[in-house]
């Protein structure tokens, strides 16, 4: 892109975005037309290029993201105060299948990983404490805690307990999603060793949970109940403790394929220029990664209203289009069975970065999954099966969506950001930042400048040091995120709590 004032996305647009503040009486040309500016318009934000009757729908990235409250005139700022959302209820789709080809050439790029015994590679070498019910909690902590200071993590890259607070008091589908995401914790390759910590009374019984492993490697998984240990619990997951952690020490890095890399894509504290800067960048990635065999995953389901045809035409078979339209009702339902508008997604913080509507949002959103087709199609808690472009359904939240996004089989969260957020889930976390403005002014959040984009680098040359970064990440360079030590996990709750 060529440095400017502002970008016009799609030819078919009714507005621009300003990559620079505008003041009112300022004009710009567009499309050999001059406008006049007729109020001060944020960085990010829109503004209107033609006249608008009231009713008549705004276009951006080609798409309707709203129709207009009022007449508008061109010049105006274009915001959730005189643009409303054209979403309301489910809907029925057709499939109109595109077959476009990305064209990428495979390339003979590796990265270091850990290689497990099911055939799964890990990024990282870490042990892992997992409590099968939050009430020990507590003990997993001291666990940690205790290892960390015995052996240094020397040999291993960290020690971490996975607290949550469930387990136990949960009924029917929330009480699965529980288990299902604990399970995917436990068997993820990112762990060199996992102790399950039980307490014994819980709804999620411990040796019930240890037959849902399957064919787990019992070397590398144990499990401790603390209701049956006499004495000491903490001396009793200790001695487990030492002897994962002997076997974990003694792990090496080791030439893989990127076939073998499986990234989640996510956005958060979204801005006007997501849909131009981050999310197209991780967009390009994703299609390179998933031509070199690789694997990446895009969820935010809810954030896929308003662009979710793009993406279901993009299927590779009917199945997998009727499975993504159930996909995306399902989670219109759980909105309006809430009582809640479909639409009603866009935070504080993404409106005053300039996003609108969620349509706006989502157009912005799907650009981080690029052109590959859909191969695969996951429901919360599943675990990948497919390489490729998968869909996962979980919500917008940041932490939950990227807890599902790790669970699924992700060593690395592809995070965009135009706002900021330091947090982590179990995996590493490496936030992009929309604009340079937030990359100089939290470098300790930030892992990479898209803004760049808009300042004179090409999308050719900086995808270049974006495909090095992640694999700099897969060979073990830690992400802010790592380096603060801010990681956590949260799983998705619907329903009552007993």
């Amino acid at each position: 892109m060529n440095q400017t004032s502002f970008i016009k996305i799609n030819p078919a647009d009714s507005v621009v975005v300003c990559l620079r503040p505008f003041k009112k009486g300022e004009a710009i040309m567009v499309d050999d037309k001059e406008i006049t500016i007729v109020e001060d318009i944020p960085m990010g934000h829109k503004i209107l290029i033609k006249d608008t009757p009231e009713g008549t729908d705004i276009i951006k990235y080609g798409y309707p993201i709203g129709h207009a409250l009022k007449e508008l005139k061109a010049g105006e700022w274009v915001n959730e105060h005189n643009l409303k959302t054209n979403l309301s209820g489910t809907l029925t789709y057709q499939y109109h299948p595109v077959d476009e080809k990305l064209n990428i050439p495979h390339e003979s790029r590796t990265f270091n990983g850990y290689k497990r015994a099911n055939g799964e590679v890990g990024i990282r070498n870490e042990i892992w404490i997992v409590p099968t019910v939050g009430c020990v909690n507590g003990i997993a902590e001291r666990l940690a805690a205790q290892l960390q200071e015995e052996t240094g993590c020397k040999g291993i890259d960290a020690v971490h307990a996975w607290h949550h607070n469930y387990g136990c008091s949960q009924l029917s589908g929330d009480h699965e999603n529980t288990r299902k995401v604990l399970r995917d914790i436990v068997l993820h390759p990112n762990a060199g060793g996992v102790l399950v910590l039980g307490l014994g009374c819980e709804n999620n019984q411990p040796d019930d949970f240890m037959e849902m492993l399957g064919d787990y490697d019992k070397n590398r998984i144990r499990l401790l109940v603390t209701q049956k240990v006499d004495g000491d619990e903490v001396e009793a997951g200790m001695a487990i403790l030492r002897e994962l952690y002997a076997l974990a020490s003694s792990d090496r890095r080791e030439e893989c394929d990127l076939s073998h890399l499986r990234v989640g894509l996510k956005c958060g504290g979204s801005d006007g220029l997501s849909g131009i800067t981050a999310n197209p960048l991780v967009g390009v990635f994703s299609d390179y990664l998933v031509a070199q065999g690789g694997t990446s995953i895009l969820t935010e389901v809810p954030e896929m209203f308003g662009a979710e045809t793009i993406l279901m035409n993009r299927c590779e078979t009917p199945e997998l289009f009727e499975q993504t339209v159930q996909l995306v009702n399902d989670f219109k339902e759980y909105f309006l069975s809430h009582g809640e508008p479909v639409g009603e997604n866009p935070s504080p913080g993404n409106k005053a970065g300039g996003i609108s509507t969620l349509e706006d949002k989502a157009l912005g959103c799907t650009q981080k999954c690029g052109r590959a087709p859909v191969s695969g199609v996951l429901s919360y808690g599943d675990r990948l099966q497919t390489n490729g472009l998968n869909l996962l359904s979980a919500p917008g939240n940041d932490l939950v969506a990227s807890t599902a996004l790790a669970a699924a089989g992700c060593q690395i969260v592809l995070f965009t950001t135009g706002r900021g957020t330091p947090f982590g889930t179990f995996i590493p976390t490496m936030k992009i930042s929309t604009n340079s403005n937030l990359y100089a002014r939290k470098p300790n959040w930030i892992d990479f400048n898209a803004g760049k984009l808009v300042e004179g680098v090409s999308m050719d040359e900086l995808v270049r040091e974006f495909i090095n970064k992640i694999i700099a990440v897969a060979n073990g360079e830690r992400t802010r995120n790592e380096e603060n030590g801010y990681r956590e996990i949260s799983i998705f709750k619907n329903g009552v709590t007993l």
